[in-house]
């Protein structure tokens, strides 16, 4: 594994454990030259997930940009980069369960959505805004008034990523 801090290629295993979900090994490294510590995940590879883009492209389904939207949302929020995590692998679980080969943009984007929303109201609000592509502040409004018309559950708190009971 090479070092994201120097680029040497050794590295020794400090740690090693399933992640919450057993979907994923993660690795805790120690790199043998600058002394740095650092995370890995590694994944079983799935059969390969084949997104169609709102103008009709394909390109093959990247949980990194996933991860990258979510984290641009959350940004100065509360919210901790394992949690971002979970919610990038629900997605991709729920993808893989429903689905063939391929699926929408629009789908993964409506999920993440999803999550968010019961996860942190600003991250949503964030995310929301890029990618439903609100043209003017109407579209905003109608969303916060959505937001601020539907109260959470006592039990619920921010942080979590427990679903809804409905």
């Amino acid at each position: 594994m090479k070092c994201p801090y120097c680029g040497h290629k050794e590295d020794k295993v400090v740690d090693s454990r399933a992640t919450a979900e057993e979907s994923a090994v993660r690795r805790r490294r120690e790199c043998l030259k600058c002394g740095k510590r650092f995370t890995t995940y590694e994944y079983i590879e799935e059969v390969s997930l084949m997104v169609i883009k709102k103008d009709g492209r394909r390109e093959a389904f990247d949980r990194k940009k996933i991860l990258a939207g979510i984290i641009r949302a959350c940004e100065k929020r509360p919210i901790s980069i394992e949690k971002m995590e979970e919610m990038v692998t629900w997605v991709e679980r729920s993808i893989q369960k429903k689905s063939d080969r391929e699926v929408s943009a629009t789908r993964i984007g409506e999920l993440v959505m999803e999550k968010l929303k019961f996860l942190d109201d600003v991250a949503y609000v964030r995310f929301a805004s890029v990618y439903r592509q609100f043209k003017d502040i109407g579209q905003f409004m109608v969303e916060l008034k959505d937001i601020l018309g539907k109260e959470r559950p006592a039990a619920a708190k921010p942080g979590t990523l427990k679903r809804k009971k409905r």
